[in-house]
């Protein structure tokens, strides 16, 4: 959006996925297959090397102070570029949680060369986009431009993370706008869910805090909080610079050898370790039997980006899918635990979600359900993810495996998903992985590896739980817990 109405984007980390990956994994396997099948596939791998070289190489080159400069050049005539900075919310403590936040805020109200209304009238007449959002690992801020407009773009992000005034009146205005967003989210009962669910899952860590932060530190906030932050976290190695679209990486490169190889070095202390957070299955239960639906979601714990089940668990989680009662197909659906549901008219919708960071993360489902129908839709979930540890079939997982590569694919569409893309992989891997190496992974999924990590990580695990709303035919944490063995009609 413009940056007359740049606001800060909370996205739910439950809908940023990435993916882990082996190095050199591609081709090992193609080796592999050489020896056993011969000449044939040897030539058929040599084949698909030619595809993979057709494809626009990510390019990625490191200057000395750290900073990572990557980019993808597919000749388009617009770009986006952008600065990925590890860090968010997890790096924060009890005191000053929701300060990174604060400071994403805060990016747009004014740097030392430009007026907050200097600021959005030059992007607005570059017909350019800017944009900011902050997550629980990570901090980003991109431009979307003509690739023309490509020094100019660049030029003001580094004024925004380097330059910003954060001036005391602009401080008190974006303190009220924040709280007015805590507002809203509040009135949003999946943020809401989801909040409460890693509040229980990450007791008492970094992981259990949501991103904006308790009110009254919002309240507390003040100029000393921000510049402390940015020094403490803004070095070079913890940032990429991303592009995708229509840009030259050799006149990225320049670019920010110019804007940033020397500020960031600047920046004196170690870069604090990532804390630890442990997972508890444990419940949040919030009754309220004024409100029409049961908002529930149960998640046990999972991995973390590059761990080698990271995606056997992204297959896991599209065999159970989603649905909404909007949807038509009935018993014909794909997903059995949309069947059932649909048949049984279980709840309004459900939706499956597998969201990592990097050495943890939740694999579960958020349902929406009427209050008399929450016991058995929880007993129908938790007997579909039983039958993934014991009885998933090889044409379940097939038919997954195709719909989660194309998903894949349809999220990769125009120069800003790509940015994106490119800029969470750096700071995840510290490479982009090549989509073939990708397909590779997934293909190697079979129906036996679904049924041996799911036991590992589902069967006998006890869950975390949030519900809010008329959810008093919620079962006991005791006899879920219980329900996480195979269970008996």
């Amino acid at each position: 959006m413009a940056a007359s109405a740049a606001r800060a984007v909370l996205l739910p980390a439950a809908r940023r996925r990435l993916w882990g990956f082996t190095e050199r994994l591609l081709i090992r396997d193609a080796a592999r297959r050489s020896l056993y099948f011969g000449g044939d596939r040897l030539r058929s791998t040599q084949a698909a090397t030619q595809v993979v070289l057709n494809v626009p190489e990510t390019r990625v080159t490191r200057l000395e102070n750290g900073l990572r400069v990557a980019s993808e050049d597919s000749g388009l005539s617009t770009c986006t570029v952008g600065l990925w900075i590890d860090a968010g919310s997890r790096y924060e403590n009890e005191k000053n949680n929701g300060t990174a936040h604060f400071l994403e805020h805060m990016a747009f109200k004014g740097t030392k060369k430009r007026s907050q209304l200097d600021l959005e009238l030059e992007i607005e007449n570059m017909g350019a986009h800017l944009n900011a959002y902050t997550s629980r690992e990570q901090t980003v801020y991109y431009a979307k431009a003509f690739s023309k407009d490509l020094p100019r773009a660049v030029e003001i992000l580094a004024d925004i993370i380097q330059n910003s005034t954060l001036g005391a009146a602009e401080i008190e205005r974006e303190r009220g706008v924040i709280l007015r967003e805590m507002q809203e989210v509040e009135t949003n009962l999946q943020e809401v869910v989801f909040d409460y669910l890693h509040a229980t899952a990450y007791q008492n860590t970094a992981l259990g805090r949501t991103i904006l932060g308790p009110t009254e530190n919002i309240k507390s906030i003040n100029r000393k909080d921000l510049v402390d932050y940015i020094t403490t976290h803004y070095k070079g190695p913890r940032i990429v610079l991303a592009a995708a679209g229509g840009v030259s990486h050799d006149e990225l490169l320049e670019l920010a050898k110019f804007h940033f190889g020397d500020s960031l070095c600047t920046h004196k202390g170690e870069i604090p370790a990532l804390p630890p957070c442990k997972f508890t299955g444990s419940e949040i239960r919030v009754r309220d039997d004024k409100m029409p639906l049961a908002h529930l979601a149960i998640a046990v714990e999972a991995v973390g980006w590059a761990h080698p089940d990271t995606i056997c668990l992204m297959v896991a989680n599209t065999l159970i899918g989603n649905w909404d009662r909007s949807f038509g197909g009935g018993m014909n659906l794909s997903s059995k635990l949309a069947q059932l549901t649909c048949h049984g008219s279980l709840c309004h919708s459900f939706q499956s979600f597998n969201t990592s960071y990097t050495d943890t993360g939740l694999w579960g489902l958020y349902m929406v359900c009427e209050p008399a129908t929450v016991a058995d839709m929880l007993h129908v979930v938790q007997k579909e993810w039983m039958r993934l540890c014991t009885s998933v079939t090889e044409s379940e997982v097939a038919r997954a495996k195709n719909l989660l590569k194309t998903n894949m694919l349809l999220q990769l569409d125009g120069s800003t998903p790509i940015c994106e893309d490119i800029g969470r992989q750096m700071l995840c891997y510290n490479r982009r992985i090549p989509i073939p190496e990708l397909e590779a992974r997934i293909d190697a999924v079979n129906a036996e590896t679904i049924r041996e990590v799911c036991t590992k990580y589902i069967y006998d695990k006890s869950p975390a739980i949030a519900a809010v709303g008329p959810i008093a035919q919620l079962p006991d944490f005791n006899q879920i817990r219980s329900n996480m063995c195979w269970l008996r009609d």
